[in-house]
């Protein structure tokens, strides 16, 4: 669990470190496991997208600087309805879903790409 924690330190220090541009919003692709459906989410920054009970806030994306196809991350609030404090809080990384990924028992979250226009 240290290692884990080590390596996420890690990582978000390295993709902070280097020059980025904010995007005005991101592409996020939901997993119902359930039903084995995925759904693609388009959010701009500060809005809601709603996923089942779930309520997706998208404070930010960024990507590396001159490159917006490039490795995005995006920090996001994920809460869900009936229950209370937040599911997820935190940034997650496109390029390594898994390093900081959503626990939930019916749906996985991860970042796709930043929007630029």
């Amino acid at each position: 669990m240290r290692k884990l924690a080590l390596m996420m330190a890690l990582c978000a220090t390295t993709a902070l470190a280097e020059p980025t541009s904010n995007g005005q919003g991101a592409v996020l692709r939901a997993l119902d496991k359930t039903s084995g459906t995925t759904t693609d989410l388009t959010v701009r920054n500060g809005q809601i997208a709603s996923l089942g009970r779930l309520q997706i806030v998208l404070n930010e994306c960024r990507y590396p600087q001159g490159n917006p196809s490039g490795d995005a991350f995006a920090a996001l609030e994920v809460s869900e309805t009936g229950h209370a404090g937040t599911v997820f809080t935190g940034w997650m990384i496109a390029s390594a879903p898994a390093l900081n990924a959503m626990e939930h028992q019916r749906y996985d979250i991860w970042v796709m790409r930043c929007i630029t226009s």
